[in-house]
């Protein structure tokens, strides 16, 4: 394993757990990203029950793709570094991976909802809804749980790799969301807008209830937005320039 580019990764990591935080994203220490490095078969993650004050780069954990195993790092990983882990053997184009227990997402996973597509802020991100996985079964529960727990997310996705780049979140049902990315910082990034639009989400729903209107926006205008910052034909932001020599 590359230690310079497992040094990057690491720094990357802990950004992102930093950020979960500054966004408001966070209570106590409910939240973990985590970056995986697929040539050496290893992710990094936020190690078990420490507060982002306290969280160093030296306090992440480096944990063997394959099977589990912790290979690098004095702490405990995550409890959740298994279904992390899960969704990185389900989908080989996911980079980072965020859970976080904010507050609007969670709502919808309580009461079992997905997130629905109202208007362009969710379908710059989301191309459909934010899908809420099924119930664990009590066996599920019983054993291997956190494993499940990303079992039933890649089975609410169909295991379908295309549908997770295009809709890069979920729910998990009664618990909270998950997103990825690219990266780590891209995984934080959807998580940061699958909260914005869970809080935007609640409050067009209870203006279209009290109106008496279901709002449905039209799929041209949905599917513009998706496409301008996704795909061959995307055109929105700017490529880093490079100065000439």
């Amino acid at each position: 394993m590359s230690e310079t580019f497992l040094g990057d990764l690491r720094r990357e990591v802990l950004a992102a757990n930093l950020r979960i935080l500054e966004a408001g994203l966070a209570t106590l220490t409910w939240g973990n990203v985590s970056g995986v490095d697929r040539d050496a078969g290893v992710f990094v993650i936020k190690p078990s029950g420490v507060s982002y004050a306290d969280l160093t780069e030296e306090d992440l954990v480096v944990v063997a793709l394959e099977d589990g195993r912790v290979v690098g790092g004095r702490l405990r990983p995550s409890t959740d570094t298994e279904t992390h882990r899960c969704l990185y053997r389900a989908f080989p184009s996911i980079g980072g991976v965020t859970h976080t227990h904010s507050t609007h997402a969670v709502a919808f996973a309580q009461a079992r909802r997905p997130i629905p597509v109202l208007g362009t802020t969710h379908a710059d991100t989301f191309n459909g809804p934010v899908p809420v996985t099924e119930d664990l079964t009590a066996e599920q529960c019983a054993r291997d749980y956190e494993y499940n727990t990303g079992q039933v997310i890649v089975a609410r996705l169909d295991g379908d790799p295309r549908l997770a780049d295009e809709v890069p979140g979920a729910l998990v049902s009664r618990h909270g969301p998950f997103t990825w990315g690219a990266t780590a910082k891209a995984a934080l990034e959807n998580a940061i807008v699958c909260e914005a639009v869970a809080e935007m989400a609640l409050h067009t729903l209870a203006l279209g209830s009290r109106l008496g209107e279901a709002p449905e926006p039209p799929k041209h205008l949905l599917e513009r937005h998706f496409t301008r910052k996704h795909g061959p034909d995307a055109y929105y932001g700017n490529v880093p320039h490079t100065p000439s020599v």
